[in-house]
């Protein structure tokens, strides 16, 4: 079995999360996987939609097409798999702004695929809306990529961990009151930010790490705590947690907002807390950082959970089924 997958840009962390970690499960499972750049040029895509005729089917990454395009693929594909985990149908920095070119697109694109693929509940509701057969995937992490390192040096203080990429680090900002006042009561406290732009505050440290594939992981991992902050809005209920994934492979507690997968990828007092304002995120951060024996039982709560429902070993078994379900 063959597959084309077509996606705007395969360096992104959604394509590495969604596709990539799964092409060897696929492979062994018989479905041979080529990816490729979504044309830019309109004149040239025609030529490159005839490809498709080539494969047992194509599987769309998160972009959504306009009518001609739709057109084509439907026309030149024998089956069409779309894939997507973000709220794409709304405006991140406006939504809620109706966008009716987005809904629009959105639309014709998932009506266009004989299976959607969605990374959360919230997501999949929206896709229903336009298609019926949508199957919801979680994205999925190697949590074998995130072992606790025994050689943590005891230096005393408590790191704080914040991952994620500059477009996101506002929703850190809107917690930087509270982390000015954990920072003011404990003076071991540390702010960890993993990421390619910076904050800075006055009264807790910040350490700046560039993010990297490579090193990711053992800055995870000599952390304490995992931040997870969000506003609560169509856009941002889209999100798929994957930061969350993270600090529980690394065995940290997650204190978040509980907006979207926030609510269930964090059981509150069993793998991290919810903090809906700014007393609730310095009083559970503060219970985390007086309390060392329950932060180390959270995380690993948080660590079995993640080795039970999103490792993927387990995630990557389900996308071969459905796929191949489909061809």
């Amino acid at each position: 079995m063959n597959l084309l997958v077509i996606t705007n840009n395969p360096q992104r962390p959604s394509f590495r999360q969604r596709i990539k970690i799964y092409l060897d499960a696929l492979s062994k499972n018989g479905v041979n996987c080529e990816i490729v750049r979504f044309p830019s040029q309109s004149v040239i895509r025609r030529r490159f939609f005839r490809r498709c005729a080539d494969f047992d089917a194509v599987y769309l990454h998160k972009k959504k097409l306009n009518c001609l395009d739709a057109c084509w693929l439907r026309r030149y594909s024998r089956k069409v798999i779309y894939d997507f985990d973000d709220a794409v149908m709304y405006s991140d920095k406006d939504p809620c702004r109706e966008s009716y070119s987005r809904e629009r697109l959105f639309r014709r694109t998932v009506k266009s695929a004989d299976l959607v693929i969605a990374g959360n509940p919230y997501l999949a509701d929206r896709a229903r809306r336009y298609n019926q057969n949508v199957q919801i995937l979680p994205t999925g992490i190697n949590v074998d990529d995130y072992q606790t390192a025994a050689d943590r040096e005891n230096d005393g203080k408590i790191v704080l961990v914040w991952i994620g990429s500059k477009s996101t680090l506002k929703y850190l900002a809107q917690i930087a009151p509270a982390l000015e006042e954990i920072g003011q009561r404990y003076p071991q406290a540390v702010l960890r930010i993993i990421c390619d732009e910076f904050l800075d505050l006055t009264h807790i440290p910040v350490e700046k790490k560039i993010w990297s594939l490579e090193s990711q992981s053992a800055e995870l991992t000599t952390s304490d705590i995992g931040l997870s902050p969000l506003p609560d809005n169509r856009f941002t209920r889209g999100k798929c947690g994957f930061k969350i994934l993270q600090y529980a492979a690394a065995s940290l507690p997650t204190v978040s907002s509980p907006v979207g997968v926030n609510c269930d990828y964090v059981q509150d007092g069993i793998t991290g807390y919810h903090a809906v304002n700014h007393k609730q995120w310095v009083d559970k951060i503060s219970y985390l950082i007086d309390n060392p024996q329950a932060m180390r039982s959270m995380g690993q709560n948080a660590r079995r959970e993640v080795e039970k429902n999103f490792d993927i070993k387990i995630l990557g078994e389900r996308l071969c089924e459905m796929v191949k379900d489909v061809i």
